[in-house]
Formats: C-alpha cells, sequence, structure tokens
C-alpha cells in the first residue's frame, strides 16, 4: 500500500524515508488556498512595479542589475548558470526526500510559486522518477542551490534522472514516467533552489540511521555483558541519578529492561573495562547530544527556507537569510561526533571480545578451531578500517566559513557537507554495529555461556537465525550486513529515549 503524506500537517522523518518509494502526496484546500493567496499577491507586487529579488532582479551578487524582462525567460536566468555541479550523483532516496521536503516548504504559501509547482512535485513523487543531482557545488548558504538546480532542471527536462534506476535523459524519464515538463518563471526557479532542503534531507536520514544504530549499541552492550557474566551494577538505577544527565538515566534505564534477569558469574573482575562499565555514561551523552539534533531537524522540517518571503496579509515581501543552513550544520557535526564515539564503542567492545585475555577464555579471534580457522579475525580488521574512515571525515564543516560570490556570500555554513558527510558515516556505524553483532554470536558458539536475561536470549536468537556459525571460516561480508539490518530492527522493548 503507497504510503501517504499530506503537505498541510508537519513531516516526520518517516514520511522522508517512505519517499524513497512511490508516495501520494496530498495537496488539501487549505494548501492550495495559501498558496493561490500568494501567488497572487507576487502578481500584483510586480505589477505596482515594487522590486523582488529574482523576480525583477540578478541574483547572488548581480542583484543590482536587472534581470530579464520576461518571466518566463527569468527562469533561465537562475537556473543556467547553476549547472556547475560535480562529483557523483546522490543516492535516491536522499534526492527523493529533498524534493518532499522542498513541497513542504513551498506549500507553506510563503513563498509565492505557482499552485503548479506545488503539484508537479506531488505528481513526482507518486512515481519513480527521481533527478540526477550532483553531490558537489553547494555551500548551504543561499539554500543547496547548485543541487536543487540540477533536479529543477530534470523537472523541466533538462539534463538528466532516474526511472526505475535506470539513468536517462530527463526528458524521456518525464515521458515515460507519464510526467509533463514543469514550466517555471523567476520566483518559481528560484523558490526550487533557494532553500536547505537537500542539507535538511541528508542530516534526516543520518539521525535516523544514527538513531537505530544507538539503540542497537546499547542492547548489544547489554548481551555483551550476560555472555561475558559481567556485574550489572554498572547500570544502576542510583548510580545513574547520581550522575545527573539524563541521556545516561534515559539509556540506563532501557539497558537495564533489556539485561533484567541478567546473573553475574563471580568470575569477572570487580570492574569491567571502560567500554562495559562506562558505556551507558557514553550512550547517555549521545542520546543527549541525538536530542539536540531532534530538535534541529524538527524544526527545519517544520520551517520555510527561502529568500524573499511573502505576507500577503500584511502586504509585504521580506528579504533576508531564511536559506541559511547554520542550525543544520552545528547539528550535523554534533552528529558526526556522535557517530565517532559510539563506532568507536563498537569498534573496542569487538575488540575485546575477540582477546581470549579479557575474555577469560574463549578462543583468540573466536575461531573454532584457532591456526587451522581465523574466526573474526577478518571482520575486526575492517571494524579497525571502518572506524579510521569516520574518524578522518569527523572535521567539524560548520566552521569552514570561506567568502564566495563576490563577498556576497562572505560567511557560509556548509551544511550540505556536514550533513552528507555525516550520511556517509552513519552508514558506516551501521556496518560497525553489524560487526559487532557477528562477534557476539560468534562468541556464544565457541564457549560463551547462555544468555540469563531473557532480553538478551532474544537479541542472540535473532543475530543467530540470520547468521550461521563461522565453522570452517567463510567471507563474512554478507554476514556483517545482515547483522546490522537484523539488529536495527529488534526491539526487545519499546524504545523510549525519544
Amino acid at each position: 500500500m503507497t504510503r501517504e503524506v499530506d503537505l498541510a500537517v508537519p513531516l516526520r522523518i518517516a514520511d522522508l524515508t517512505a519517499a524513497r518509494d512511490p508516495v501520494t502526496v496530498l495537496v488539501g484546500p487549505e494548501v492550495r488556498e495559501r498558496v493561490a493567496t500568494a501567488r497572487a499577491f507576487l502578481s500584483d507586487v510586480l505589477g505596482d512595479d515594487r522590486a523582488v529579488y529574482g523576480a525583477t532582479t540578478g541574483f547572488g551578487a548581480l542583484v543590482g542589475y536587472p534581470g530579464r524582462a520576461e518571466l518566463r525567460d527569468q527562469a533561465d536566468n537562475t537556473l543556467a548558470h547553476l549547472g556547475a555541479g560535480q562529483g557523483p550523483d546522490l543516492g535516491p532516496e536522499v534526492v527523493r526526500a529533498t524534493m518532499l521536503i522542498r513541497a513542504w516548504s513551498l506549500a507553506r504559501g510563503a513563498s509565492g510559486v505557482s499552485p503548479h509547482v506545488i503539484d508537479a512535485l506531488t505528481a513526482m513523487l507518486a512515481t519513480t522518477f527521481v533527478p540526477a543531482v550532483p553531490r558537489l557545488g553547494s555551500v548551504g548558504a543561499s539554500g543547496d542551490l547548485i543541487p536543487l538546480g540540477a533536479a529543477a532542471q530534470a523537472l523541466r527536462g533538462r539534463g538528466y534522472a532516474y526511472l526505475d534506476g535506470v539513468r536517462l535523459p530527463a526528458a524521456e524519464a518525464l515521458e515515460k514516467a507519464g510526467l509533463e515538463p514543469l514550466p517555471l518563471d523567476g520566483r518559481d526557479a528560484l523558490a526550487l533552489v533557494n532553500g536547505t532542503s537537500l542539507t535538511t534531507a541528508a542530516a534526516a536520514l543520518a539521525l535516523d540511521s544514527v538513531r537505530a544504530s544507538h539503540r542497537a549499541v546499547q542492547v548489544l552492550t547489554c548481551l555483551l555483558a550476560d555472555l561475558l557474566g559481567s556485574d550489572p551494577q554498572f547500570l544502576d538505577v542510583r548510580l545513574l541519578r547520581a550522575y545527573g544527565h539524563p541521556g545516561a538515566v534515559a539509556v540506563g534505564a532501557y539497558m537495564r529492561r533489556v539485561s533484567a534477569g541478567l546473573v553475574p558469574s563471580g568470575k569477572r573482575p570487580l570492574q569491567e573495562p571502560y567500554s562495559i562499565r562506562c558505556a551507558p555514561q557514553l550512550l547517555g551523552a549521545a542520546e543527549d547530544a541525538l536530542r539536540y539534533v531532534d530538535s534541529v531537524v524538527r524544526s527545519d522540517l517544520e520551517g520555510v527556507s527561502d529568500n524573499p518571503l511573502f505576507f500577503p496579509d500584511e502586504d509585504l515581501v521580506v528579504h533576508g537569510g531564511n536559506f541559511f543552513g547554520q542550525p543544520a550544520a552545528f547539528a550535523a557535526d554534533l552528529l558526526s561526533m556522535v557517530v565517532a564515539q559510539v563506532g568507536n564503542l563498537a569498534e573496542r567492545q569487538l575488540d575485546l571480545l575477540v582477546d581470549p585475555n579479557r575474555t577469560g577464555g574463549l578462543p583468540p579471534m573466536l575461531a573454532a578451531g584457532p591456526g587451522q580457522q581465523h574466526g573474526l579475525q577478518g571482520v575486526q580488521l575492517a571494524s579497525t578500517a571502518l572506524i579510521a574512515e569516520i574518524r578522518r571525515d569527523a572535521v567539524p564543516a560548520s566552521m569552514q566559513s570561506l567568502p564566495t560570490n563576490l563577498h556576497n556570500q562572505d560567511v557560509i555554513p556548509l551544511g550540505t557537507q556536514a550533513a552528507l558527510r555525516v550520511l556517509d558515516q552513519a552508514r558506516l556505524l551501521h556496518l560497525l554495529v553489524g560487526s559487532l553483532a557477528v562477534g557476539l554470536r560468534q562468541a556464544a558458539y565457541v564457549g560463551a555461556r547462555a544468555p540469563t536475561a531473557p532480553g538478551c536470549a532474544e537479541v542472540l536468537a535473532a543475530v543467530a537465525a540470520a547468521v550461521p556459525p563461522v565453522d570452517p571460516d567463510r567471507p563474512l561480508d554478507g554476514d556483517v550486513r545482515r547483522a546490522a539490518d537484523v539488529i536495527a530492527t529488534v526491539d526487545v522493548f519499546p524504545n523510549t529515549l525519544s
């Protein structure tokens, strides 16, 4: 059944993830009325010879020069010079989420777009059509100009697009999808590109993935402690309340539910290594950071990113900077730090698990026959490479401002780079979580005790159903991906952290 998304209500991240497939986007009478009202107001303003950026003027640093006399020609004036993007095409799930966010922002009725622009976006989202959008070119300062410009051109039948996953000339893809090329004037074209919808989409999708991995590491930490026979007092409610941080309290409460019934073996040291003992503090700090990112993404999804904005009831055209993606830039950089430290925790837990000196006698590398077999040795090496890749890319983007556009854009947030970068990192974190899950499954096979907590036993059973024991050795790349997908969906108890 095709999911429905209503432009009259706030978007949710679930709407964005659903939009990777065809979705039915509802445009009710309230939305149509406010879009039509703003469009009529724009016509009145232009009839009064009032200056409107992008409709009567040049763009960016050339705002002091008049634009083209014909409104239709202004679309070419807007979009042609933005055809400068480079690099590989963005993934279809990112582009389609971007277009849904753009439709929602324009549907607020503050952008002065033609109603048929909203209709074209919603029609596109009901098909498998995806504009081919180059990754590189946006600085997130006047919105995601160059990537959104490529998307707008594809909707006009120019450039390239994907249909059913096949890259085609955009005009051909439109025809095969049953879509008409989108006619635009200068205001329509500028409204399509002058917002941070790509940045918001990438940040939201990354947040969704990191949330799943964050929860999975909580669950796997409990399973690790149970397989080793650790004393669960590191999760004690009094201990974590005394710590005073809301995230740690919330994480500890969830981990106690997962590990309820865990019986210590009595054979472990008084204090476990930090990768177990300090997990609620680390993951709790991540939870506090994720709550901040949640709030930024929610505000972006409910806001209007464009310039200028039109307020018909007050007879106002207001020029400003609502296309400036600084909030998402800060949030994406913070999310990158969360990914790096949660990923580091998962990698260190796997390192502990393959070391017989710290597990109390499990075979090295969890090999079923050490020497004749090598168990998790390749997976652990790959995990080291994954966390190194995440760390290498963790330098903040949001403070790398460079002046550009004849110093019209003399400060820039670089939120697009931050958001796309952390989306890449989130995918690597997913694989690190899968690597740890495979290690825990193998530990149970080569001699770790059976879980004593029912929740931990349920988690182990879910992973074991998807990943056979490593005996004899085999390539484990597919097992890591399967385990990552399984543990991302296992829900021992409803997670109420967020």
